[in-house]
């Protein structure tokens, strides 16, 4: 094997800076692609009853949607930041979640159906972007060839811009949902909340520019990156 063929073989500073950004972004990615209720403590968008001035009981009162499923939860069990220990429904590749658990929330199946629907888009893109980040984050230790670096920084952008697709069509799936839930359900008090997802999301599409910035500098030999 050629030496600049041969993993951090040149330019070690800009592999290793970009190699621990893309890794970063595709942890997070990854994350999210297995979201609850694999991994039950990440999740997209929260439904929320409004039940403070009711007492406390055991039927569910907030649904958190996950990519590969949904939880229903209960103010006697209420989600922490790492547990859940909701009913859940999943994984599977799209979901349907019964009336009679969105009935407790006081969720029609118009809402439910329009989140389900949304998701089932992200569904497909969150694996792809994880995969193909995951491709990124590798082919940074081999930056010795200029070939090598390009490929590198074409590889980057064009997963550095199907994460900023993913989380554009998250921030519109719960904006949507939250702007349209009163208008859905008709006067139920419902709250609609980020999920801890969207913002991990957020997180891999900056570190996903930020390494293209210094990939970018390698391939082009500029910002004090020598031959």
């Amino acid at each position: 094997m050629k030496r600049e063929h041969r993993p951090l073989a040149r330019h070690r500073v800009v592999s290793l800076v970009s190699f621990f950004l893309l890794l970063a972004a595709f942890i997070l990615l990854l994350l999210v692609a297995i979201s609850l209720p694999i991994i039950k403590a990440v999740y997209l968008i929260s439904v929320k009853a409004d039940v403070s001035a009711l007492p406390l009981t055991s039927a569910a009162t907030e649904l958190r949607f996950g990519v590969w499923g949904v939880c229903a939860s209960s103010t006697l069990n209420a989600p922490s930041i790492f547990t859940n220990r909701g009913t859940c429904i999943g994984p599977q590749l799209g979901y349907d979640i019964p009336d009679s658990l969105l009935g407790l929330v006081g969720i029609n199946t118009a809402l439910a159906d329009a989140v389900l629907h949304g998701l089932l888009v992200v569904l497909v893109l969150h694996p792809i972007a994880a995969a193909l980040s995951c491709l990124c984050f590798l082919s940074a230790l081999f930056l010795g060839s200029h070939c090598s670096a390009i490929f590198a920084l074409i590889l980057s952008i064009v997963s550095a811009i199907l994460a900023t697709v993913v989380l554009a069509i998250d921030l519109a799936l719960v904006i949507a949902t939250r702007d349209n839930v009163n208008e859905l359900i008709g006067g139920t008090s419902l709250v609609v909340e980020f999920g801890n997802g969207v913002w991990m999301v957020l997180g891999a599409v900056v570190c996903s520019w930020l390494a293209v910035l210094f990939l970018s500098a390698r391939s082009c030999y500029c910002c004090g990156v020598r031959r």
